[in-house]
């Protein structure tokens, strides 16, 4: 007997909300760090470490190993998904509109890097240079979390700034990890994959298209990926930029839309929360990530998710909007972008994912691992406190300082609230 229709549509709106999101992959990733330090460690590793998988394939991957290559891929797709219909019909189809928040996500890479190479080199400890993309990245879900809880007296433009340049934040994350942590690609797994990916786009955009069919060849374009040394999580992002984000074959909404409206539910319910209880488990004392070299690592990350975002966010963007003539967005001071830049300091999905990709040893790996905790938490709070903060202080009517009076727009609470 199937649950009546109504219910499960509430089901999917409350699962595919912000607050909804963050919430479950902080309950997983707490769930992870009580197992992973209590009296029953061992059993927390045994099923991290437990191996499934068809080896003829190359897919005789651990539990965690699924999580990072399998079930991440799921919500890389809703990542391509959202650029896909941002670069379309957007923020950033507009190149002056999106200026200033692309500016803003590339300083806050390139800060937070240098901060942690900074930290490293003055250590001595050149080996564990391979993670200055760790305190890089910006974990949407997360962050927009905090911003609709805390931030709801604030104007909706400012969620779109952080949705900009958190998304272009991804796509630069993704970058990264396709070009610097790729070790060998095998170039015939490559094309194969490649050769899948542009198949599924092209069912996509036909008459004919529907899940039973797009299904097989997302899988094997993941596979193929996978097979090709290739971060196999590269194939989920490259799926979503080929679905049209413009209404196709008289249809009353685009595809990239509808898809990511079916696919989101189990990325927030399923794929982030069980890549975090995965990802998040580390074993804190007991000598575990102790030692000059891993302090270093823990210090880089945590100040490069800390201080280098938000320098690089605020930095980047005031000095663009002093030298240029481009400006903020309507309703946008340069004093919201302080909290902005805190909430960019959540990194913690994609951070996680890039510290299992740079270091080989346990000890420097638990080190960035429990340093991208501490940075988002740090971040988390305190972005939280100065989203208050920004909320009580009165609003001026040229916040952007363009010489023309902003726009009237709703809260981020009555916008959510229509939605």
């Amino acid at each position: 007997m199937h649950a009546p229709a109504p219910a499960r549509s509430r089901f999917r709106s409350w699962v595919s909300r912000e607050t909804t999101g963050g919430a479950l992959l902080m309950a997983a990733a707490a769930i992870a760090l009580v197992w992973a330090n209590s009296a029953w460690r061992d059993s927390y590793a045994a099923l991290s470490s437990t191996v499934v998988g068809p080896a003829a394939w190359h897919l005789d991957l651990s539990l965690a190993g699924w999580a990072a290559d399998g079930l991440l891929a799921v919500f890389f797709l809703t990542v391509g998904l959202e650029l896909k219909r941002e670069i379309i019909v957007g923020s950033l189809r507009d190149p002056r509109r999106a200026a200033v928040p692309v500016i803003a996500a590339v300083g806050g890479m390139a800060v937070p890097a240098l901060v942690y190479l900074a930290v490293v080199v003055s250590s001595g400890n050149d080996a564990a240079t391979g993670g200055w993309a760790i305190p890089t990245a910006t974990d949407i879900a997360f962050a927009l979390a905090v911003l609709a809880v805390f931030g709801r007296g604030l104007p909706v433009a400012i969620r779109t700034f952080l949705l900009t340049l958190a998304v272009v934040d991804d796509l630069l994350a993704i970058i990264v990890i396709a070009v610097f942590y790729t070790d060998s690609v095998s170039v015939a797994a490559l094309g194969l994959a490649l050769l899948c990916v542009a198949a599924f786009g092209a069912l996509a955009r036909s008459p004919y298209v529907h899940p039973w069919l797009l299904a097989p060849l997302g899988v094997a374009a993941w596979a193929l990926m996978h097979a090709s040394g290739v971060h196999a999580t590269i194939a989920g992002v490259l799926l979503g930029l080929t679905v049209p984000a413009r209404p196709v074959h008289g249809e009353p909404d685009d595809r990239a839309h509808r898809y990511e409206h079916a696919v989101r539910p189990w990325s927030t319910a399923l794929a982030l929360p069980i890549f975090a209880f995965f990802s998040a488990g580390v074993t804190l004392g007991g000598g575990s990530g102790t030692g000059a070299g891993a302090s270093a690592v823990f210090l880089a990350v945590t100040l490069g998710l800390v201080l280098g975002k938000v320098t690089g966010v605020l930095g980047s963007a005031a000095l663009v909007t002093r030298v240029t003539r481009l400006r903020l967005p309507d309703g946008i001071g340069l004093r919201d972008l302080l909290p902005v830049g805190l909430l960019a300091g959540i990194g913690f999905t994609v951070s996680l994912l890039i510290t299992e990709l740079s270091f080989d040893d346990d000890a420097t790996t638990t080190a960035a691992k429990a340093a991208v905790m501490a940075g988002t938490a740090i971040s988390a709070v305190a972005a939280a406190l100065l989203l208050g903060w920004d909320a009580r202080r009165a609003r001026g009517t040229d916040m952007n300082d363009d010489g023309i009076p902003d726009t009237a727009q709703p809260t981020i609470a009555e916008a959510g609230d229509r939605d």
